[in-house]
């Protein structure tokens, strides 16, 4: 009996991992509220199973880390094998997950960092200092607001990926990780590079495969990082990432991908301030043409313009410009900001919105001369123009081209009866 009791004692020992006189401080239900969420202090916490092997190779580090904050910052762990409920409310699904408790309680920071005492206590240092500038007013209320590293990259979990990846039609590139692989933290910033430079293009998202098994298991994710792509329309069937793991051989094989997959551009017609900018505003460059009146130029002439544009959209389709149309005389005001149709219409005038500048086509507007228009401006050569005035002029509101000829308006037939002639005398 006192041999039973003894291993019993030894057992609850070994599953505790953290002693009770030490500085990692044991959480429960019963405190957790009052000492974590209540608390003033910036936590630490750790959920644990006593079983995790990863969460026994931890314990010297950690407990180094409780140390070396003791009187700074709290550090914690919970047994979420005893204490289940608490790894459910902060959505724990492997072990061992870090959470930093800094400026809003509520919502705790993942912590995603290497397994030393060394990043535990930078990351809650940086955390405490957030927290401190928050409360001085010049923000901060994040642990990564000092540097923004990985701002561009998404947090994907198990209950977001389907509405952001899979139900989107953005082409995304997916790193699945582990925080404690030292492949991962070595390509953390040139992933957190390459997002911020694809920004607007291609997606760039992180899963910690660790915590959200549901989705790494579906794609058969074995080893760390596994990087997959996910392009429109075949998103339940996304192929491997096989480029290099620096910042620019990243950025290449996403564009390579993105212009394999975009189609060409449309060429919009400008009917509103609305429509303008969605076609031009986010864009690098707007390719801005002026077509004849359609009285000059029949739905078979415009439409071969259109074509031609669409056509040559196609070639440039991996700069991502925007590419719209109006009719001469129904954007006047525009035309006159770029000094556009002075030479005769069709024309064209290209527009950095974000600079405010723009170059017009002097050559012929043919497939040859806009070609050669357009790719010297891509490589940054051409003459430019500022823009006239401080901003873009009103967009007029018109109807849209019902895609049919133009027909002149009918004659009125005046009636001459009542109409009284001067009679002039004779010579």
């Amino acid at each position: 009996m006192l041999l039973i009791l003894f291993l019993s004692y030894l057992s609850q020992i070994c599953l505790a991992l953290y002693p009770s006189s030490g500085n990692v401080v044991e959480l429960t239900p019963s405190n957790f509220d009052k000492l974590v969420i209540r608390g003033d202090e910036v936590w630490v916490v750790e959920f644990f199973a006593p079983w995790c092997g990863h969460c026994k190779n931890l314990v010297p580090e950690y407990t180094k880390a409780a140390n070396a904050l003791k009187g700074i910052i709290k550090v914690g762990a919970v047994d979420t094998d005893e204490h289940k409920e608490l790894g459910g409310q902060y959505g724990v699904r492997g072990f061992p997950t870090i959470k930093i408790f800094g400026s809003d309680k509520r919502k705790p920071e993942d912590y995603n960092g290497g397994r030393t005492a060394k990043d535990i206590v930078e990351a809650a240092l940086k955390a405490a200092k957030a927290k401190v500038k928050a409360k001085l007013g010049l923000g901060g209320g994040s642990s990564q607001s000092d540097d923004d590293e990985g701002k561009d990259v998404i947090e994907l979990t198990d209950s977001n990926f389907e509405e952001l990846v899979i139900k989107s039609d953005d082409m995304w590139l997916v790193e699945f990780f582990a925080p404690w692989c030292g492949h991962c933290k070595n390509l953390a910033p040139h992933w957190s590079k390459a997002a911020s430079e694809l920004k607007g293009k291609v997606k760039l998202g992180a899963l910690d495969a660790t915590v959200h098994q549901v989705k790494s298991s579906q794609y058969g994710v074995h080893g760390y990082p596994t990087i997959k792509f996910f392009a429109p329309g075949a998103k339940d069937s996304p192929t491997d990432y096989d480029g290099g793991r620096t910042s620019n051989d990243i950025v290449n094989w996403a564009l390579d991908k993105l212009s394999e997959n975009i189609p060409a551009p449309v060429v919009s017609q400008i009917v509103d301030e609305k429509s303008f900018k969605e076609s031009c505003e986010d864009k690098p460059l707007c390719v801005i043409v002026i077509l004849p009146h359609i009285l000059d130029c029949q739905s078979e002439c415009r439409n071969n313009y259109i074509n031609l544009l669409t056509s040559i959209g196609e070639k440039f389709k991996k700069k991502m410009w925007g590419w719209v149309w109006s009719e001469a005389g129904a954007q006047l005001d525009l035309e006159n900001a770029l000094d556009i149709g002075g030479f005769g219409y069709p024309a064209m005038a290209v527009i950095n919105l974000k600079k405010m500048k723009y170059s017009i086509l002097r050559g012929s507007f043919s497939n040859d001369g806009i070609y050669e228009f357009l790719r010297d401006l891509s490589y940054g050569k051409g003459n430019t123009a500022p823009v006239k005035g401080e901003s873009l002029p009103k967009i007029n509101n018109i109807e849209p081209w019902n895609g049919k000829d133009g027909v002149l308006p009918e004659e009125e037939d005046i009636d001459l009866s009542d109409v009284e002639f001067e009679e002039k005398d004779e010579l």
